[in-house]
């Protein structure tokens, strides 16, 4: 009996350990594989220019100006649409800017057309290129739109290690410490943000008013 104990002691202890491996194989078969025989590329947008027949092929047909300004699809649906494109350059940086968008606009974060739920969208971008500073940023601003700011503190500071010169990315960071209350940091990375010549006076001006600039 005291065997039988222990051994299923040990039994239980390993599924415990593989808890943590099992929940991530499932997050990325929820968000999908990033190669398959149905998908174009996986081609890396941060090599665009040396990409250039490719990405012209799939924004001719899936990323149009129209598609960017979230007016219409091309081939269907503009979720669908951006979805075909993030297949094919996982870190399409103003796909994803336009993803972003639309989910806040329609307030759904799974729009028609999309394969996925926009968040895999952004999981799949950083599985594709984690030191993508951009595709960090963009996360960011949208995780801090959707009600997600601790989330996208984690994103913004991120990018900010990859890009220390990103000067949106420092200046979007101020406001979410700002709201913390947390000015010393607040204040830290608006200075770096005006250093770097950000335009918008907002976080200086909610400095200004708190006493704390």
């Amino acid at each position: 009996m005291e065997k039988m104990l222990r051994i299923g002691v040990l039994i239980l202890l390993i599924l415990l350990m593989s808890i943590p491996t099992f929940l991530m194989a499932r997050q990325v078969n929820f968000c999908g594989e990033l190669r398959g025989p149905d998908i174009y590329g996986p081609y890396d947008y941060l090599n665009r220019f040396s990409l250039k027949q490719h990405l012209d092929l799939v924004e001719g047909m899936h990323f149009t100006p129209e598609i960017e300004n979230l007016v219409r699809g091309r081939t269907g649906t503009i979720g669908g649409d951006l979805s075909y494109t993030l297949h094919a350059f996982p870190n399409h940086h103003r796909a994803l800017t336009a993803l972003a968008k639309l989910s806040i606009r329609d307030k759904t974060t799974h729009p028609p057309g999309l394969k996925y739920p926009v968040e895999c969208y952004f999981e799949r971008a950083i599985r594709f290129r984690s030191d993508d500073g951009i595709v960090r940023m963009i996360y960011g601003g949208y995780l801090s739109k959707t009600g997600k700011p601790n989330q996208a503190i984690e994103q913004l500071e991120i990018a900010i290690k990859l890009q220390p010169d990103n000067a949106t990315a420092h200046y979007n960071l101020g406001l979410l410490y700002f709201d913390k209350k947390d000015y010393g940091k607040s204040r830290m990375h608006a200075e770096s943000a005006y250093a770097l010549d950000f335009p918008l006076p907002g976080l200086r001006n909610k400095l200004k008013k708190a006493g704390k600039w």
